[in-house]
Formats: C-alpha cells, structure tokens, sequence
C-alpha cells in the first residue's frame, strides 16, 4: 500500500490533471494506492479573501464567481459531456458553499468559521480528480477525508486523535485499497459533533503522513514542482543541490527552520512506522527525486532557508531587574495562548527577544496581555535566514550585504534577522 500526495500546483489547471493521471497509471497501481491531494493552484488563497470579505460583510459576489469560473472551466476541459456527474456535483458544492457564507454565525468566530469555508477547495479538487480518475478507466472511491481524520476543536490548526482516526481508517479504508484506488482531501479534520477543522496551511503533507502512518503503508510520495528536497529554494537561489538521500531527522530540523517543501509535522508519524517519504516531481516523474529514510551521513551540502514576514519582539522588565525565569514563563505563556510559533529566540541580562511569523491581530494581543508588567518593543517586515550544515563560506554568502539585527550560532545551524 502506497500514499501519494499532489499538491496545488499539480491540479492547477485540466493539463496537470492529466498529467497525474498518467503518473497514478505508470506507477501500475490498480488497487493499493490512496491519492491526497490539495486545493487546485491558488484555491485556498482565493477562499481565504472570499471568507473574509464574507465575515466582515463586505461584497463577495465577484470573487464566489472568479472561483466558480475557474473550477468550471477546468470540469468544461476535462469532461467534454455536459452530462457528466461531475457537472452536478461541483454545482452542488458550490450551492453549499454559498449557504455556508450567507449564514455565517459570527458568535462562532473568525477561525472556526474559516475552517468551514476555506475547506472547499480540497473537497471541490479530490471530487473533480475522482471523475476524471474513473473517466480514464481507474476505478477508485471517493473519500471524506473529515469523516477519517478526527481532530480537536483547535480551529486552524487541529490536533489529531490518532487512536480513534487509525482505528476508523484501517477499519474501513483497508478493505476497499484492496480492490481499487482512494481519492481524499488533504488539510481537513472533522470533530465528534461534525465540524470541519484545518491542519495549518500547507497541512496536506501531513494528511498523508497520517493516512500512511494509520494504513502502515509501504512508502509516501510527495509530487511536487522541483526535481527533490533541494538545498535551497530555487526562488532565491540558482545553483541548488539536491539530497538524493536525506534522513528523517535532518528533513524535520531543515522543516522547523521554514524550509517549504516538507510540512514540519509529516515527518513523525513516517518515521515512527520507518515509512520511507519519497519527494519527486511531477513534471519529471522518472527522476529519482529524494529519499528520506533512517540513513546517516557525515556531511551534507549547506542548506538555506528562508522566511519573510518575520516579527522581531523584544520584552524588559519595566524595573530594570533582571530577566528571570519566572519572566519568561509569563512570555512563554502568553505566545503559547496566542499561537505565536518561535521562530529563534535570545535573552540577554534585562531583555528577552523572539522572532516570529507576523501576524497583526495575534501580536497586538500579545502586547495587551504583557504590557503591564514589560515594556515591549517591535520590528515588522523582517527575513529570517537559516544555514543548516553551515560553513564560513555559507555564512559570508549569506550576510552578504545584509545587516543583522539578531544572530545566532549553535553546533549546526547559524540564524540571523534581516531587513
């Protein structure tokens, strides 16, 4: 039994669906095979602005449309009868999404309400990727994934139940891998009373990981638009390496850091189970992508990672006197209730600092609940830079030209806060 996660950019447009199609039918699986994939293209941020003009009662019309348009228009290139069921459905779920945003309850709150909307996008992709799998001859059974993956009530970023999910996903989803194909969503939990929970964006990596981790699968693939787990992001660098074999460890430690091709949660679950995670691309499905295994090496090429949007926050006590423990327990807390990750973090004799994902209605919340007892202080628009596996030529690639407003240096990993 094998899982294999396609993420947005492979079900972008009617090509790409296709073209995964045709890599589900070299892999020669008839059966054994569970299928997660995420929102087509940019669905999850389109649904985020539709969500939101919709909570703050502002027109969403055209942009309910522009989405509609797209998923359509994709359906109309893949389907050439009209009568296709695919057509009714993708209907039917834009009819439900469009009651779920007339009647949003606003007592309910932002992120609860978030998870019941933005989720369209995977239930409206796994549902056009499950037509057009039967269409071309590969029977497979449609999947909800909610009803599978049961989570607590942590609204955008669910905690799993693993026992109950693993007994309902091998109980019922076992038996039907042995005779066909499961097409499923990634991102999505579902709670006890029926409501949909989201695992943290980019969550569908970790959809699969768990699926894997329950059904105890052979292997894990994750189909992207690079050729592997590379050393940088090709973005912002031109001379990438890529790991043809990289171990479990290290892949959660480059995750931690930001780097963008493995959710920092999937790695666990596989590495419980001893899965192997394969990362290969889609638009060469015949390279030999990269292996994350239980494997060592004495060294390995530097790995850059990047993450814009960063926070820098700084805490003193407003006596003067030493920062304590106590203290940082009371900053500690507070991030912790406002789900604020640390990204790095340093303490000096009277100051505490933490750099963090920006995110405005979460800091000022953070400065209301500590302002009493710190004076804070605050930088916005900043990069972090991680160079694990660094080296004094990495480090003088990296700084060059910047100036860093935070640094720090540990065994294996150098950081360091920039404009």
């Amino acid at each position: 039994m094998k899982v294999y996660k396609f993420g947005g950019a492979s079900v972008k447009n009617a090509a790409s669906f296709r073209n995964l199609a045709q890599i589900v039918t070299s892999s020669g699986k008839k059966h054994g095979l569970l299928i997660v994939v995420s929102a087509m293209g940019k669905t999850t941020n389109a649904m985020e602005q539709l969500f939101d003009l919709a909570f703050h009662n502002k027109p969403y019309s055209d942009a309910f449309e522009q989405n509609r348009n797209y998923h359509l228009e994709v359906v109309q290139a893949l389907f050439p009868n009209p009568d296709a069921p695919v057509y009714e459905e993708l209907e039917h779920l834009f009819a439900k999404l469009s009651h779920t945003l007339t009647n949003l309850n606003q007592q309910a709150g932002y992120d609860q309400l978030y998870d019941q909307v933005v989720s369209y996008g995977e239930l409206l992709a796994s549902t056009i990727l499950h037509h057009y799998l039967q269409q071309e001859n590969m029977p497979n059974t449609w999947v909800d994934s909610r009803k599978y993956i049961q989570t607590d009530s942590t609204w955008r970023e669910a905690k799993i139940d693993w026992n109950w999910s693993e007994r309902l996903i091998t109980r019922d989803l076992a038996p039907i891998l042995a005779d066909q194909l499961i097409v499923t969503q990634g991102f999505l939990g579902g709670t006890n009373n029926g409501l949909t929970t989201t695992l943290g964006r980019e969550g569908s990596d970790f959809s699969a990981a768990i699926f894997a981790y329950c059904l105890q699968a052979e292997s894990m693939c994750i189909w992207k638009d690079v050729d592997g787990l590379l050393n940088a992001d090709p973005k912002y660098f031109k001379d990438t390496v890529r790991y043809p074999e990289i171990s479990y460890q290290e892949t959660v430690e480059m995750a931690y850091y930001g780097a963008s091709v493995i959710h920092p949660k999937t790695i666990k679950p596989l590495a419980n189970r001893s899965i192997p995670l394969y990362v290969k691309s889609f638009l060469n499905p015949a390279g030999e992508g990269t292996k994350i295994c239980d494997c060592r090496f004495e060294k390995l090429a530097p790995a850059y990672i990047i993450k814009e949007n960063q926070c820098l926050v700084s805490f003193s006590v407003k006596d003067f006197t030493f920062i304590s423990e106590k203290n940082l327990g009371t900053i500690f807390n507070a991030l912790s209730e406002l789900r604020l990750k640390i990204n790095l973090m340093q303490n000096s004799a009277i100051s505490f600092s933490v750099c963090t994902d920006f995110y405005e209605p979460r800091l000022q919340k953070l400065i209301r609940t500590l302002e009493d007892e710190f004076v804070i202080h605050y930088n916005t628009g900043l990069t972090l830079f991680t160079i694990k596996n660094y080296d004094t030529e990495s480090i003088n690639r990296m700084l060059d030209g910047k100036k860093a407003l935070l640094e720090q240096r540990t065994r294996n990993t150098f950081q360091f806060v920039s404009k």
